[in-house]
């Protein structure tokens, strides 16, 4: 069980991580049709089996790895996994997670096939010791991650330039490299806020992209925001995707555009029953429908008077817009549309993507801090099909030209 502070602990110790609660009905959008990112149970099975082991092992073969298995990912700085979750959905395959929040790694090993999740200091680690954490048996083709964000956040008024975490993206490098020594991997998907890219941090950035580009890399970036991908809030992020520059020396990466629909607040939570008050007593099977479905007893008289602000602590959702960006601050989760409450964990799961079945775990505190870390899975899922037809398209390429007898 973990103990932190003064809020009580959630412990999923027994429970059977396969029983997914049933919600009321199938999040559907107001006219029957299923939104292109469902995020009920019932649909979330066949959503992550789109793209089956067994239509990508084909791929996995043709850019040198067994043909039994997965293509294998590295993750840095994972969280709760929903960039791997993404990429989980379109085929791929972690083999080895790091991250420094013990409460982000029980969460990551709840929800994955397989518990790869480790916690570690990535920014004492050094790359040899990192190397040799990755199983013998793995031959991973990319690295995945988002190193912490806070010091290049726009929202951060008070940043310090001296903030430690900003030498993470650099670190991030240092073990790209390595293991693209080992691995000669054929990619790696970097994730940060978008004030990276801006005016304040440009001398910072370009540092940073000079790292990366001599890890091995040729480097693209680009912003996406988040309610362009099914979900149903303003996310805005910075991307960088780095192709081999070996192995796709004259290869351009394309963005995803996203769908022209969008997902509401609405869309998402108007479905679900009232949460949880929290108290001490409860415990992730005593929570009904979701053991993440709980928020903070509604003490303040705004929430009885009706006098809520469109302030930062009080910020109102609209049930027929997305949500601003989830990032809560103490005590800044936001209000529920119906304006008596704030928001409980699983809600802001859903306005972040992930399915109803994922779970977290850790104290009440612990689970608002990874959800709003968090990368939304769907848009993760574009970015990692975009990554996958760059891979198709590089082999089938290949085999034509061998076929033609331009290749050995």
């Amino acid at each position: 069980m973990i103990l932190m502070s003064n809020c009580i602990s959630h412990s999923w110790k027994g429970r059977n991580k396969n029983v997914a609660p049933t919600p009321n009905r199938c999040s559907m959008s107001a006219g029957g049709r299923k939104p292109s990112y469902c995020t009920s149970v019932c649909c979330k099975k066949s959503y992550r089996k789109k793209h089956s082991p067994s239509n990508l092992v084909g791929m996995s073969a043709r850019v040198g790895h067994n043909t039994d298995r997965q293509p294998e990912l590295l993750s840095l700085f994972c969280g709760s996994g929903g960039l791997d979750y993404g990429f989980w959905c379109s085929g791929f395959k972690t083999v080895l997670a790091l991250d420094k929040s013990v409460e982000a790694v029980d969460t990551f090993n709840l929800n994955a096939e397989h518990p790869v999740a480790q916690t570690a200091d990535l920014a004492r680690l050094k790359p040899d010791e990192f190397v040799a954490l990755i199983p013998e048996s793995a031959n991973p083709v990319g690295l995945i991650g988002g190193p912490p964000c806070q010091g290049f956040s726009r929202g951060n008024v008070c940043a310090d330039p001296a903030d430690p975490r900003n030498r993470l993206p650099f670190r991030y490098a240092d073990l790209l490299a390595a293991a693209n020594q080992k691995y000669k991997l054929h990619f790696f998907v970097f994730e940060n806020v978008a004030g990276l890219s801006g005016p304040k941090h440009a001398a910072r950035f370009q540092r940073i992209l000079k790292r990366l580009k001599a890890a091995g890399f040729n480097v693209f970036s680009s912003e996406l925001d988040a309610s362009n991908f099914s979900v149903p809030q303003r996310r805005c992020r910075l991307f960088i995707v780095g192709l081999n520059s070996e192995l796709y020396p004259n290869v351009v990466f394309k963005f995803p555009t996203g769908s022209q629909g969008r997902r509401t607040v609405h869309d998402a939570i108007s479905s679900l029953p009232e949460p949880s008050f929290f108290n001490r007593s409860l415990t992730p099977e005593t929570i009904p429908y979701h053991p993440n479905h709980w928020t903070m007893v509604p003490k303040s008289s705004k929430f009885h008077s009706g006098n809520l602000s469109t302030g930062r602590s009080f910020k109102l959702l609209n049930w027929h817009e997305v949500s601003p960006t989830v990032a809560y601050g103490n005590r800044e989760i936001h209000v529920h549309p119906n304006g008596q409450r704030r928001l409980s964990v699983l809600e802001a799961m859903l306005l972040q993507g992930f399915p109803t079945e994922y779970e977290l775990t850790g104290n009440f505190s612990a689970q608002v801090t990874q959800i709003c870390n968090a990368v939304p899975p769907p848009m993760a899922e574009a970015m990692a099909d975009s990554v996958i037809s760059i891979l198709s398209l590089h082999t089938n390429t290949k085999s034509n030209e061998k076929e033609a007898g331009v290749l050995p």
